[in-house]
């Protein structure tokens, strides 16, 4: 009987597992409201419930988003490092270089004073690419081009300016102009929106301020904006009570 070696076994079953997984070909953004302290995530893939899977973030700490054949390992991994002082650039730095599959990946990551960076793996599908500005990372893969990440960064800096709203909308508004702009080339099917603050979430025993998943859905970003404005309507004080803190540096 023929035996395979324990490492060669190792090898093939986790080959298997990723040939059995879909590529997460998505558009995110992740970001940070220097007014409230407010961290979050938006996402929209062709793809069942990617709000299982690309969103990651903790309140004071920062935001993390894992796509393109995604390593979820990069969400706790990297609010660990950020909290541990690291900044985004050297947070997905260690964590892109310690994976051997690190051309496969996209990850954007944002952290409590509003520093920002984007990793784009240069075997990600095409088109890929991403953009960071000033307390966020857009960023997206498997998209109809480079348009749908330039009008995400400009919707988000645009809805920022607009007088009584906040980072859900900011982020609400950055996926829609994504969509608008062709966003994932082969379609639309779930969208998350998670925002974190501390001791926001239900009973104030959490730092889930807002956490709202479409799993599947024809228009998953109208989806998600009807939800956010449904998460208002349901928990009006914390949509009107807002901390406020002075802009960190």
């Amino acid at each position: 009987m023929h035996r395979i070696p324990l490492m060669t076994l190792c090898l093939l079953i986790t080959a298997s597992a990723r040939a059995a997984d879909p590529p997460v070909g998505t558009y995110s953004i992740v970001a940070y409201d220097p007014a409230t302290g407010d961290l979050g995530v938006a996402v929209q893939s062709k793809f069942f419930g990617v709000g299982s899977v690309v969103p990651f973030a903790r309140a004071n700490v920062g935001a993390i988003a894992t796509q393109s054949w995604a390593n979820v390992t990069y969400g706790p991994e990297g609010l660990r490092l950020l909290e541990a002082g690291k900044s985004p650039e050297e947070t997905l730095k260690t964590l892109t270089m310690a994976d051997v599959d690190r051309d496969l990946r996209q990850v954007g990551a944002v952290d409590a004073r509003g520093r920002a960076a984007s990793f784009t793996g240069a075997k990600c599908n095409a088109w890929a690419g991403h953009h960071v500005g000033t307390h966020y990372a857009a960023q997206g893969n498997i998209l109809a081009g480079e348009a749908v990440v330039k009008d995400m960064a400009a919707a988000f800096e645009k809805a920022r300016l607009k007088p009584d709203t906040q980072l859900a909308d900011w982020l609400v508004a950055s996926l829609a102009a994504a969509e608008a702009a062709g966003g994932d080339k082969r379609g639309r099917q779930s969208a998350a929106l998670l925002v974190v603050r501390d001791k926001a979430g239900y009973g104030r025993a959490s730092d889930r301020f807002i956490d709202l998943r479409v799993e599947d859905h024809k228009e998953p970003v109208e989806e998600l904006a009807r939800l956010l404005e449904l998460h208002k309507k349901f928990y009006p004080n914390n949509h009107r009570l807002r901390p406020e803190r002075p802009t960190k540096p």
